[in-house]
C-alpha cells in the first residue's frame, strides 16, 4: 500500500469534519454528558465566579459543552476546522461563554492566554496524536504548563498506537448506521508514526459511494507522555485507560 498521505488538518477538511458528530454517536449533548461525567470524576469544576478553560482540538464541542456544564467560563475552544467551530457555536446558548479560535493548537495558547491564568486545559478525543511531530508534544506541554494557574488541571485523552497490529487486525470498524459506514486501516510507517487510512461509505439514492483519505498519527507511549508532563512541571495524578481503549492522563500544576 502506498505511504502517500496528507495532513490531519487536510484530512478533516476533506472527509471527517462533516461526519465528526456522527462518529461520536450522533448526539453531541449525550457526548457532552459523558465528557462532563469523566471530568467531574477527575475533580474538575469551575469556580462560582467561573474560571477560564481551554479546549484544544475542540471539534464539534463535546468537551467545550462539558466544561460549560461544570461551571467554567469562558471556554476558549481551539480547532483548525472552521466547519466544526461553527457547529460547536450552534450548540452554545450563551455565545459569550465560548471564545472560538480558528487556529493551530501548537501556537494558540501564548496568543489567547496570559501565563498563570487558566484553570483547566483539555486536549481530548485523540487530538494529541494529530500533532505533526513528536517534538511538538513537549513544546505544547510547556505552553500548557505556563498558562495554567497553580492548582490548574490538564486532561489528555488519546489512543496508544505503540503496539503494532498485524494482518486483518489492522482493519478497524469505527461506526456504522443505515446510511454510513466508516472503517480505518492502520499502516505502520516507523516507530513514531502510523498512517490512518479512513474509508467512508455513504448511501445516496439507493447506492453506496466510497470516499477515502489518509493522514499520519503519532505513536505516543503512556510512560513517555507522563514523563514529558513531569518534565514540564506538572504532577501526574492519574494515567489509565477507559473501557473503549482511550488513554486518560490527568495532571495538575503544583
Amino acid at each position: 500500500m502506498s505511504t502517500d498521505t496528507g495532513t490531519a488538518v487536510g484530512h478533516y477538511d476533506r472527509l471527517l469534519a462533516e461526519h465528526y458528530t456522527w462518529m461520536l454517536g450522533g448526539d453531541i449533548q449525550a457526548a457532552a454528558d459523558r465528557q462532563a461525567a469523566l471530568l467531574a470524576d477527575l475533580g474538575l469544576t469551575g469556580a462560582e465566579s467561573g474560571g477560564t478553560a481551554v479546549d484544544l482540538g475542540c471539534g464539534s464541542g463535546a468537551q467545550t459543552l462539558a466544561l460549560l456544564r461544570l461551571g467554567f467560563s469562558p471556554v476558549i475552544a481551539v480547532d483548525t476546522s472552521r466547519a466544526l467551530l461553527d457547529e460547536l457555536l450552534a450548540h452554545v446558548p450563551d455565545s459569550g461563554a465560548v471564545r472560538p479560535v480558528h487556529g493551530d493548537i501548537r501556537t494558540a495558547l501564548p496568543e489567547v492566554s496570559e501565563p498563570g491564568t487558566v484553570r483547566t486545559v483539555v486536549c481530548m478525543g485523540d487530538t494529541l496524536p494529530h500533532l505533526p511531530a513528536r517534538s511538538d508534544v513537549p513544546a505544547l506541554l510547556g505552553d500548557i504548563s505556563r498558562v495554567l494557574a497553580p492548582g490548574g488541571h490538564l486532561v489528555l485523552t488519546y489512543r496508544d498506537l505503540t503496539v503494532e497490529l498485524h494482518g486483518t487486525d489492522r482493519f478497524i470498524p469505527v461506526r456504522s448506521s443505515d446510511d454510513r459506514l466508516l472503517t480505518c486501516f492502520l499502516e505502520y510507517r516507523d516507530e513514531d508514526t502510523v498512517i490512518v487510512h479512513d474509508l467512508l461509505h455513504t448511501r445516496v439514492d439507493g447506492s453506496w459511494r466510497q470516499r477515502a483519505s489518509s493522514y499520519p498519527k503519532l505513536r505516543i507511549a503512556p510512560p513517555w507522555l507522563a514523563g514529558q508532563c513531569r518534565a514540564a512541571g506538572l504532577d501526574v495524578r492519574r494515567e489509565t485507560a477507559d473501557s473503549r481503549g482511550m488513554r486518560i492522563l490527568h495532571a495538575v500544576k503544583p
